[in-house]
């Protein structure tokens, strides 16, 4: 498996084949940017820093899966050529509210990735879950610069995006706070001077709850995230600690590092995103206040720096922070994506799917919380027998075992909902 040993390398080539580098300021162009899932918490993230230097930017194209006001409402205020919902429902409602505009409107699941296809210079890729899967190797394919906040890309099909990524020769920014963090920290250090890369996780809403009421909590209880703010899917996610090991799986693609160099630790006030630890025994820490919009505007201005309105650090006021080791038991999920993550081959394919399946049941009141790693672990070990070893070898064979695990996974709820 090829690892990301050149991201900085890439980067670099992509910058400058987008003009951003290496001209004066006054003959600067415009970039060109599209954001794939515009209506998301990362999409409106990325919109609000746009917004803030609208002269410096041309939006192409931002698509939704189905919020038509919504996306409207931002393609009119950004100017965008394009929008587009994944919902041919709602596209009437999208085509009347831009009506007199000029903005083209479309729909469909061939549209967003023909709209991730349009020429830009830098495609924020947030369409959360497996729906945005095809849409990011589209925008993978143009070889510019993707600013990847789609996890399923690098947990479902690792090996297969990551060459899709180098033949385009494509420079890939990770957005997730803790890789952001992580690749700001690593910079141009040599893979073999690395020792660990420790991400950090808040703890969650759980983090001081004991075995009992933590299976009793409720969707409510799990959506109040201590320190972001997020969709609920993730939000659940970080409950869980499932988050945290999906971000495992992430790191081990994205960084020269193999599994026993990835470590996990709480830090439940969110101010460092991830310890990279070197050979001499220095560490270096990315520090910043948990808001979405540090790591995109890393990542928009890359290989600079912009200004982004983020809360600014008082370490006086702050006075300490805090460290804890993971608990595995209570938290078993976390456990269970490290040994897909060593397993290898379509198991974290297979995690991801049931895991998706299992949130969605919880959420519904089908199944307790508890249960979500349970669902998984379980659908991980059933994979191997009902739905076998599939190679995953080209994207359509990422979605057949995604699509096979979310049967199963449906299943396995089903029964414990009985």
């Amino acid at each position: 498996m090829q690892k990301r040993q050149d991201i900085t390398e890439k980067v670099d080539r992509a910058a400058a084949r987008a003009g951003i580098v290496g001209l004066d300021e006054g003959v600067r162009r415009r970039r060109r940017l599209s954001v794939l899932g515009a209506t998301g918490s990362v999409g409106r993230s990325t919109l609000d820093l746009i917004g803030r230097s609208p002269d410096d930017y041309e939006i192409v194209a931002l698509t939704a899966a189905t919020n038509a006001e919504r996306l409207a409402e931002l393609a009119i205020r950004h100017r965008a050529k394009r929008a587009v919902l994944a919902s041919d429902a709602h596209y009437d409602e999208l085509k009347q509210r831009l009506d007199g505009t000029g903005i083209e409107a479309a729909a469909g699941d061939a549209a967003v990735i023909e709209a991730a296809q349009m020429p830009a210079d830098w495609i924020m890729a947030a369409i959360v879950g497996a729906a945005g899967l095809r849409p990011t190797f589209a925008a993978a394919a143009q070889g510019t610069c993707v600013a990847l906040a789609n996890k399923e890309c690098l947990v479902s099909a690792g090996a297969v995006f990551l060459e899709a990524v180098a033949k385009a020769q494509t420079a890939l920014l990770p957005v997730d706070s803790e890789h952001s963090a992580a690749f700001q920290a690593i910079d141009s250090s040599p893979s073999r001077c690395i020792e660990t890369i420790t991400l950090t996780a808040s703890g969650g809403p759980f983090r001081t709850w004991d075995a009992a009421r933590i299976q009793a909590a409720t969707p409510q209880d799990a959506l109040k995230h201590p320190n972001w703010s997020m969709g609920p899917k993730i939000t659940i996610d970080s409950a869980t600690l499932m988050n945290k090991g999906l971000e495992l799986i992430e790191a081990y693609h994205l960084f020269p590092v193999e599994v026993r160099q990835l470590a996990v630790l709480v830090h439940p006030q969110s101010i460092i995103h991830c310890l990279v630890h070197y050979c001499d025994g220095s560490v270096l820490a990315q520090m910043s206040s948990p808001d979405m919009r540090t790591p995109i505007a890393y990542s928009l201005a890359w290989p600079e720096r912009m200004p982004a309105p983020t809360q600014r650090l008082n370490l006086t006021e702050l006075g300490s922070l805090t460290f804890e080791a993971a608990d595995e038991t209570r938290f078993p999920a976390l456990r269970v994506a490290r040994e897909a993550l060593i397993a290898g081959g379509s198991a974290p394919t297979i995690l991801n799917a049931a895991n998706e399946i299992a949130v969605e049941a919880f959420l519904a009141g089908r199944i307790g919380f508890t249960e979500i790693a349970a669902v998984v672990e379980a659908a991980l070990t059933a994979a191997v027998s009902e739905i076998g070893g599939l190679a995953l070898r080209t994207l359509d064979d990422v979605l057949e075992m995604d699509r096979a695990a979310r049967l199963l996974a449906t299943r396995l709820c089903s029964l414990r909902a009985a």
